[in-house]
């Protein structure tokens, strides 16, 4: 018998019943599957509210990474909920109606399709939840270790390990999804296996740019070149480390912008906050200006800022003055440095630059600035001093 005659066989069936039926079962039968519904209304209410409260348990720091992940975990209980409350609602009610949906399929095929059906949304349910609880494990865990860590290049390459980490634990998980729903569908296995290996091949002479970067990125953090929370600058883009993946570096730069490399782009990775740095002075001063006092003048601002509580863990070493750097156009360019920790630079330079201006102010030191003369012709200079 074909489909379709089960179908029209079940419809006859139907009709037959629905004209047998006595107005006190027909009414019998609209309270059941009322409390079915209202039933399954209840049960997705409460499943509901359970997935928040346990949502709200998970333990670990409130971070956006980790609310991002609850949420999504949690929107994915509640659809598996709607789900299996939705089929559960239905065929309760089509069993008080007597109504059965899988006899037009046939009592085989039917329970076949969906206990293979059931078998693969479970597969895709586990595979969501073990991936989200990997990425979750892994975080937490890395999170955990940076927490402890001695120094903070040691916290930035910890942070810089959990994304690769989650990476390759998500591939791992996938793959292993992808030929269990296979086997559920009855792909045999074996031969697949077998022919991965030249498939890989095949993959890896057509995709040569991913494995570049992939390699390249991998060799970065090896020799710990660069980590997360680094400020580095590649090519003419520059910022903030946020994020390290399997194949991309993200740099966010003063403004809010991300700027996204992949590994292979990075060829030359300039790491302004590798150990330590160093804020670097150009100040000017006019030709009729004191040198030797305006050198004197940067070392004691420097031994001052080193010698104030809020900014003498930052500073490394005493400050560098070099001396004239330059003879420029509009004034003498004097040259020094001072070597702070990393990210520090700036803070420090900030500060200095302060402190400077007020010091060459009271010393009466000049900073130079554009002036513009203006020529007039003779005739038009006579003609102006007659007025």
């Amino acid at each position: 018998m074909t489909a379709s005659e089960r179908l029209l066989e079940t419809w006859g069936a139907m009709q037959t019943y629905f004209t047998a039926l006595s107005p006190a079962e027909a009414v019998l039968n609209v309270v059941l599957s009322l409390s079915a519904v209202g039933v399954g209304m209840v049960v997705l209410y409460v499943g509901r509210r359970g997935v928040a409260r346990v949502a709200r348990l998970v333990p670990g720091r409130s971070t956006a990474d980790k609310q991002v992940r609850t949420s999504r975990v949690a929107r994915l209980f509640v659809w598996a909920l709607r789900l299996m409350v939705g089929v559960g609602v239905f065929a309760a009610v089509a069993n008080v109606w007597g109504v059965r949906p899988l006899v037009w399929l046939g009592a085989t095929l039917g329970e076949a399709t969906v206990a293979t059906g059931i078998r693969l949304a479970g597969l895709t349910l586990v595979t969501v939840l073990l991936m989200e609880l990997a990425g979750y494990l892994v975080g937490y865990g890395v999170g955990r270790l940076a927490a402890h860590a001695e120094t903070r290049r040691r916290q930035g390459q910890l942070r810089t390990l959990g994304p690769l980490l989650q990476g390759v634990a998500h591939i791992t998980i996938l793959v292993l999804a992808l030929m269990m729903g296979l086997g559920e569908l009855g792909v045999k296995i074996g031969p697949l296996l077998a022919g991965a290996g030249v498939v890989g091949i095949a993959i890896g002479f057509g995709a040569q740019t991913l494995v570049k970067d992939f390699l390249t990125g991998l060799f970065l953090v090896v020799e710990d070149i660069v980590s997360v929370g680094d400020i580095v600058r590649i090519g003419d883009s520059g910022g903030l480390v946020e994020e390290m993946t399997l194949r991309t570096i993200r740099l966010r730069d003063f403004d809010g912008t991300l700027h996204v490399f992949p590994y292979g782009e990075a060829q030359v990775v300039h790491n302004l906050t590798k150990t330590f740095s160093y804020c670097v002075f150009d100040l000017q001063i006019s030709y009729g200006s004191s040198i030797d006092q305006a050198l004197e003048l940067m070392r004691q601002v420097g031994d001052e800022l080193r010698a104030d509580p809020a900014f003498g863990d930052k500073i490394l070493e005493p400050i560098e003055v070099v001396g004239v750097d330059n003879l420029a156009d509009s004034g003498v360019v004097l040259k020094g440095r001072i070597k702070t920790r990393p990210l520090e630079q700036w803070t420090v330079g900030r500060e200095y630059n302060r402190r400077i201006k007020h010091a060459f102010d009271d010393a009466g030191v000049e900073i130079p600035f554009p002036h513009m003369k203006v020529v007039l012709p003779e005739g038009q200079i006579s003609e102006l001093a007659r007025h």
